[in-house]
Formats: C-alpha cells, structure tokens, sequence
C-alpha cells in the first residue's frame, strides 16, 4: 500500500480532527493533498510526535487527536507506545506507517524489517484497540472506526518505502507553528 493513497481516503476526516505528523514524507503527503490550520508538521522532533498527540489529547479531551507516525520514528522513542497505553487518552489515534526504513533521511533499514511488531508491542504494552491495516480499504474502516470510537486506537500500516519527488513544503515551520496555535486556541475559546 502507498501511504499517500491511504491518508487521500481518510482526508476528510482528518480536516477535522487536530492532527501532527513526524517529518518527512508523511508531513509533505498530508499537505500536498490540502494544508489545514489544524495540521501540524512536526519537523524537527523525529520520534516525538506521539508525545505531542498525548499532550494535546489530555489538554483537549472534546476534539479528536491523530498522530501521523512512522516505524523509525516511534523506534527512536519506542517508550512513547507504554506511556500511550499508561494515560489512554479516549481520544487520540496514533497511525504508524511503517515502510521498514528511514526512508525521510536516506532510506536506511529499520528493526521493523528485521522482525519487530509495533502492533504487537503497542498490544503487550497496554493499548486499548490495536489493529494492523495493510490495504487502503483496511486503513479507511480501522481509522473510521478510530474517529468514532471512545478508547485510544493504535493503527500499523506496512506501507511501500516510497514517498514524494520532493520534500519542499510551501509553509514555513514558523508560520505553521503559529498558525496551529491559533487554530487551538480557537478551540479552547469555544
């Protein structure tokens, strides 16, 4: 499966929901296919976009939080799966993409390709629903069913270890960082 093909179909839900993504091809596919004030690109931060979604999940528990992840950034920080599972945030979906490589900074293998089960350790470690969704038909139903469900939601999808021609975005990280901040405080205002 291609990850832009599976983030095109669950596109319109994402607009509205607060979204972060890890750096890379994953943030450059999300704001090819349409940039939104509630979409932040988490640029410099490789294995921390997890613990952004919690943080944001726990301070805003009447919007839906989706972490858009990949294999080698939740292996840098692979504690963020027990922590996730610890707080259970009923709101918070944490979508890994695995395409068993760095492929963002040179397509250098990860532990993924070798044997290591994200879903599996997301599952030991605690997390409430836990599904491996490997066609973009899969991902669609796993994250549809993440949107409406009440319960922390982790989804792995293996996907081809190809991402855009270019990792150029049009939107500063600056501007992005403040626009998001304005888009929630605006949430909290209501």
């Amino acid at each position: 499966m291609l990850r832009e093909e599976a983030l095109k179909t669950v596109y319109p839900r994402l607009k509205d929901q607060v979204v972060v993504t890890i750096m890379g091809a994953v943030a450059v596919e999300l704001y090819n296919l349409g940039h939104q004030p509630n979409f932040f690109y988490l640029e410099h931060g490789m294995g921390l976009a997890s613990s952004m979604g919690l943080g944001l999940a726990v301070s805003l528990p009447g919007e839906k939080v989706t972490v858009l992840d990949g294999d080698g950034s939740v292996l840098m920080n692979l504690g963020s799966l027990s922590t996730l599972a610890r707080y259970r945030p009923p709101n918070l979906t944490h979508w890994i993409f695995d395409n068993e490589s760095l492929l963002s900074v040179g397509g250098f293998p990860t532990a993924t390709g070798t044997g290591t089960d994200l879903a599996g350790i997301a599952e030991k470690a605690g997390a409430e629903h836990v599904v491996v969704a490997n066609t973009v038909e899969a991902a669609d139903d796993a994250f549809a069913e993440a949107s409406e469900r009440q319960g922390l939601s982790v989804i792995v999808s293996k996907v081809e270890a190809v991402g855009p021609s270019s990792f150029a975005m049009d939107i500063g990280l600056l501007e992005n960082r403040f626009e998001f901040a304005r888009y929630l405080r605006g949430l909290s205002s209501h």
